[in-house]
């Protein structure tokens, strides 16, 4: 029997880090577990050059070249369209897939949507984020106006476009269907952990602890992107509501981005600054070594539209490692963690809320084995990429069926 063969559209992938990135990089290696045959492509968002092709993690990735629209504002987002379907087309000819997979965002789809009815072939897209309401956090649109309002149209169109919708995660499938998409279109395919790749850590690094002066110290910490809405200015003014209560409680902010200066002088003008150990961002492989320093693993993601409605892959990461997960009760965490079981959740938006749990847990130690085990069965049972991505080859198959029912009936 042929092997199905899948060819995936990303925005980008590997060499580069990114959640995005390994989501994907974990989909193609659990559909090749299944003897799924896989061709990896992406936009010119990868890099602004790079080569036709190139191997990474044993896999090769198809690259896009830019066209001349590219550095001309409005005009380039058409360039990234109108350059991956003549890469499409290219690729399709050469490597017959049966199968086009687009993921986000809806560029890609739109893009894979004019080439899958030119050669006659399915297109599932895969819908990650709202990225229109990403850009609100990041200020580079406000909710509603002319931008937010074209890629919201662009979104619809992308869905619209492919013959079945993945998700990942309920809120992201809620709101598609409230746009049109049908129930059995949709499917969810929720973000999981590499449990190989996330062993449960028991013990500090001790050479990390000695360089940041943290033996003695009770440890909160977060790793990842500093953007407004993952709340961090809500974590430090819940720092400073404990800061004489709890003489040896510190903050551990382990990356960097949009908000790390505005961090910094939040931090001195609270007076906190001796308390709060920004350490840049550090490579991917010393990526755990850090997890092992943390005893709480914060995530105090603001209430806005992307957080209620996506989900996050960190708190499952930290829940792989044995780690002791607090997370406000936005929508996207309640979709992963079960208050007073796996975690800890409260009120978002809300440093007293957040000063409290903090105080709570704290007092409440002989708990923390218990949550802690609960959330590393969960991943293990539940939240791994294995389950996560199953629904594929069925999703795949009944498409194909689709297909050959329709030829059928032409017939």
């Amino acid at each position: 029997m042929t092997p199905l063969k899948v060819l995936h559209i990303f925005d980008h992938s590997v060499p580069l880090h990114s959640g995005y990135s390994f989501r994907s990089l974990a989909i193609l290696r659990e559909q090749h577990k299944l003897g799924i045959e896989t061709v990896q492509l992406t936009s010119t968002k990868h890099y602004a050059e790079a080569p036709a092709d190139e191997m990474v993690d044993g896999l090769k990735f198809y690259r896009t070249a830019q066209g001349a629209l590219a550095k001309v504002p409005v005009l380039n987002q058409w360039d990234v369209i109108s350059t991956l379907k003549q890469r499409l087309a290219e690729l399709i000819t050469q490597e017959k897939p049966d199968i086009l997979h687009a993921h986000s965002p809806s560029l890609n789809a739109i893009a894979a949507a004019s080439v899958a009815r030119r050669f006659g072939i399915p297109l599932v897209y895969e819908m990650r984020a709202s990225w229109e309401d990403a850009a609100v956090s990041h200020g580079t649109c406000k909710e509603g106006d002319l931008r937010y309002r074209l890629g919201q149209w662009l979104e619809k169109k992308a869905l619209h476009s492919a013959d079945h919708v993945v998700t990942i995660c309920q809120g992201l499938a809620t709101q598609v269907q409230q746009w049109g998409i049908q129930a059995n279109n949709i499917s969810i395919v929720p973000n999981g952990v590499d449990i190989d790749a996330f062993p449960p850590l028991t013990e500090r690094n001790s050479d990390l602890a000695s360089k940041h002066q943290l033996e003695g110290k009770t440890v909160l910490g977060f790793l990842g992107s500093f953007y407004r809405y993952e709340g961090l200015h809500i974590l430090l003014d819940a720092l400073a509501k404990l800061k004489d209560s709890q003489p040896n409680l510190v903050l551990l902010l382990v990356g960097g981005g949009l908000q790390e200066q505005a961090l910094k002088a939040q931090a001195e003008q609270l007076g906190i600054s001796d308390r709060v150990i920004f350490t840049g961002r550090v490579p991917h492989q010393q990526v755990a070594q850090y997890y092992s320093l943390v005893d709480i693993f914060v995530y105090p993601r603001e209430s806005i539209r992307l957080t209620e409605l996506v989900t996050p892959l960190k708190p499952l990461e930290a829940m792989a490692q044995l780690g002791l997960v607090l997370a406000s009760d936005i929508g996207g965490h309640r979709e992963l963690i079960q208050h007073g079981e796996t975690g800890v959740l409260f009120k978002a938006d809300d440093a007293a809320a957040l000063a409290l749990s903090i105080s709570e847990l704290l007092a409440n130690q002989h708990d923390w084995d218990r949550l802690k085990q609960n959330g590393r069965r969960f991943v293990e049972q539940v939240r791994n990429w294995k389950n996560s991505t199953a629904p594929y080859p069925d999703i795949y198959r009944a498409l194909l069926q689709k297909q050959n029912d329709n030829k059928k009936n032409v017939r």
